[in-house]
């Protein structure tokens, strides 16, 4: 058998991209090299004009589980907390700034970095054996990729403050409950699932997806009445394009 593929990037079929961490001897965890790979793969997304959806995964009993502590242990200045949390930050941030929907198939474990990354894409798919930690308190640390924001944005903040300060491991039932994971599947089916939301979103037109996607960022990082005035803008070329027209006329022909 060959080595682990690591980090790689791979069409599931047209339109839809999968991004797997494979690196199963030590939980899909992420060294230097592997953050590089991340962020190398996020930049090939960006470049696929036809990407209408993009699942992250880890495998089959592990989703992520954060930095890869032995491999960065080994660098323990500030200088180089610092290039690891621009390097993750940076990588995160273009994965939330893509164009199209983004999906993580979480399996088994999410720790520290690993729920990083997958409160960084816009769905999260969660196996009935996977679970949420957020653990960095444990080792001393904050978030340090985004995720405190994040998990504000999602939860609240009394609520990202409390799990946050203890170390909390949250259940795939506990994540539905709070809006942390959009849709459950069975052990073992998290990509699966994933794949045929996918295959939802990419049988709609990808003008009208990707302006939803960048209608609701804008809620996010802009002020209520620029958000608003965001989202009038994104109306009306829509309202004149074929798919608009198209898609009323079949609904014409149906009544």
């Amino acid at each position: 058998m060959g080595e682990p593929l690591g980090v790689s990037l791979r069409a599931a079929q047209e339109g839809i991209a999968i991004l797997q961490i494979n690196r199963p001897q030590v939980r899909n965890a992420l060294d230097w090299k592997a953050i590089r790979v991340f962020a190398e793969c996020v930049e090939q997304a960006h470049a696929d004009p036809g990407l209408r959806a993009l699942i992250i995964t880890g495998t089959p009993d592990f989703f992520i589980a954060g930095g890869d502590l032995k491999a960065l242990h080994r660098y323990t200045s500030e200088s180089d907390g610092l290039r690891l949390a621009r390097q993750m930050g940076r990588a995160l941030s273009r994965l939330e700034s893509l164009p199209c929907p983004t999906i993580a198939a979480i399996e088994g474990p999410a720790r520290g970095g690993g729920v990083e990354i997958a409160l960084a894409c816009d769905l999260r798919v969660m196996s009935t054996e996977a679970d949420l930690g957020l653990v960095q308190i444990t080792l001393g640390l904050t978030p340090g990729w985004g995720a405190g924001q994040r998990l504000l944005r999602l939860v609240g903040y009394s609520r990202a403050l409390e799990w946050l300060l203890i170390g909390r491991v949250l259940t795939a039932q506990e994540a539905l409950a709070y809006g942390l994971a959009n849709i459950g599947s069975s052990p073992r089916q998290a990509l699966q699932e994933a794949l045929e939301l996918a295959r939802k979103i990419a049988s709609q037109p990808a003008t009208a997806v990707q302006a939803i996607k960048r209608l609701l960022r804008a809620g996010i990082l802009l002020s209520p009445e620029l958000a608003a005035a965001n989202e009038q803008t994104e109306f009306p070329p829509l309202w004149a394009a074929e798919a608009h027209l198209q898609a009323v006329e079949k609904f014409f022909r149906r009544t």
